[in-house]
């Protein structure tokens, strides 16, 4: 049945459907889209796979590894599938994914989080259309209206969805407006009615009235939630109750995420450190750094971050022959709150002098994949970013979380003994020393608690998508 504008109930959508403009998108995504070949039924009949709450352009290695073990999965127990990401963005990016399945393009359907309300992909009028859409009653006209925007209705061509909030942000711990950030395009899907999976995260905590409303509405309605530790099962329970939807449990996808070696002479560097003595890696964050987002020690560690960072060095480097390498985890400028080059370079400028020769840091960008790489190389590890102890982790050097929320001990501690986490809002100056000193002193039982372990954890990540509940999601006729 053609649609028209005198169709009373269709008449103010179409007045705002017809106001879209159609985006310049890679060429092959245009190219696909006016294709009519038999190749591209083809390709159309591949199950379509949408990643959200991560992608590669955030500056935060953690996100961009949450996103490279997805991908990693998906390409592991969906082989046929496209992949996409879901988030916001100004340009409609394509990037080049490497698994050992072979490379992977994902392209990028990009949203806007901006008050400027007309832009054709702003995320609140995308929204307001899906829910206008809804009320049609006729199913084939929803998809009709849907086609007139190719936001909408590459987004309801979607098989799976996969969320993952950037790993903690389905959360008020970084405030309302991070919540809304990452639950808006949920709700975009939610209302299209494409399957919502919550990928392996950390749920909560959800200390307002308000974001706890919203996390029970985005968890009720999501098809499958999985939690990457054993207290967001215990928040999902207690937000649902008995009546709601059950959280299962699944190790962080950050675990699959490959290792690349620097294509500079970095490598070569990093061995000639090694041939001296004792690698350690020690990765500080930039945002602990400052006090958090507010300045204030917002995370309310117990103690000062900086002394902390004074204690860790002087341990670390109170043993014969070791050498410590600052290590970022997040990238950005140094207007960039949360980058850690920004701590690092503020630690080269306080402790390099005092410790000549053996603090190091190697400026430039590394991407994620290299970054695990020089993590490798370490025979010990400390962090302040949960992602970088996790690159260590999963390639067995023995790590020390440094934690400033409770999603640190919920992954970490269900490794074994292969990790250890120093909470840092409770740890006083002593603990930190102590804690420094007896886990380096164990450090060669650490590692081989880890060889024992990370095979089969690695498994278990990659073959999420493998699961009945998943892979029922996509078969023909399922939608």
């Amino acid at each position: 049945m053609p649609l028209s504008a005198n169709e009373p109930m269709l008449k103010p959508i179409l007045h705002v459907l017809g106001t879209i403009e159609e985006p310049t998108i890679s060429n092959s995504l245009s190219a696909m889209a006016n294709k009519t070949t038999q190749s591209n039924i083809s390709e159309q009949q591949r199950p379509l796979v949408a990643i959200l709450g991560a992608t590669f352009e955030t500056g935060n290695h953690g996100v961009s590894a949450l996103a490279s073990g997805t991908i990693s999965a998906v390409r592991h127990g969906l082989p046929q599938a496209r992949i996409v990401f879901i988030d916001y963005g100004k340009e409609p990016l394509v990037s080049i994914e490497p698994t050992d399945a072979g490379a992977v393009q994902v392209e990028l359907i990009n949203l806007r989080f901006s008050k400027r309300l007309l832009l054709p992909n702003n995320i609140a009028r995308l929204i307001l259309l899906a829910g206008l859409i809804r009320l049609i009653p006729v199913r084939t006209w929803r998809h009709r209206l849907a086609s007139r925007s190719r936001w909408l209705s590459r987004i309801m061509a979607s098989d799976l969805n996969l969320s993952l909030n950037g790993g903690d942000s389905f959360s008020d711990i970084y405030g309302l407006s991070r919540l809304a950030y990452v639950v808006l395009p949920q709700l975009l899907v939610l209302l299209l009615e494409r399957p919502l999976i919550q990928m392996p995260q950390t749920h909560g905590p959800f200390k307002t009235h308000i974001s706890r409303i919203v996390a029970r509405y985005i968890l009720n309605r999501s098809t499958l939630v999985y939690a990457r530790d054993h207290e967001g099962i215990n928040v999902v329970r207690n937000l649902l109750g008995n009546q709601g939807r059950t959280a299962r449990f699944a190790y962080d996808m950050g675990f699959a995420l490959e290792p690349i070696a620097p294509k500079s002479d970095l490598s070569a560097q990093i061995q000639e450190l090694k041939s001296k003595g004792p690698l350690v890696g020690f990765n500080a964050s930039g945002l602990l750094t400052t006090g958090g987002y507010t300045g204030d020690n917002m995370f309310g560690l117990k103690t000062d971050y900086w002394q902390l960072i004074d204690t860790v060095l002087a341990r670390l480097l109170a043993q014969v022959s070791t050498h410590v390498l600052l290590i970022p985890h997040v990238f950005g400028g140094e207007n960039n709150p949360e980058s850690d080059v920004t701590a690092c370079n503020q630690i080269m400028e306080r402790y390099g002098a005092q410790y000549s020769e053996r603090l190091h840091y190697f400026p430039g960008y590394l991407g994620h994949h290299e970054i695990k790489y020089v993590i490798g190389q370490c025979e010990f590890f400390l962090g302040s970013r949960m992602h970088a102890c996790i690159g260590a982790l999963s390639q067995c050097v023995p790590s020390v979380g440094l934690a400033y929320s409770r999603k640190f001990a919920g992954v970490m501690e269900l490794v074994g003994p292969g990790a250890a986490v120093l909470d840092l809002r409770t740890a006083d100056i002593n603990d930190i020393a102590s804690t420094v000193d007896q886990t380096w002193a164990k450090r060669d039982a650490m590692r081989a608690d880890l060889l024992q372990c990370m095979p089969a954890l690695r498994r278990s990540v990659l073959s999420l998508c493998e699961q009945p509940e998943i892979q029922k999601l996509i078969l023909p006729g399922s939608a």
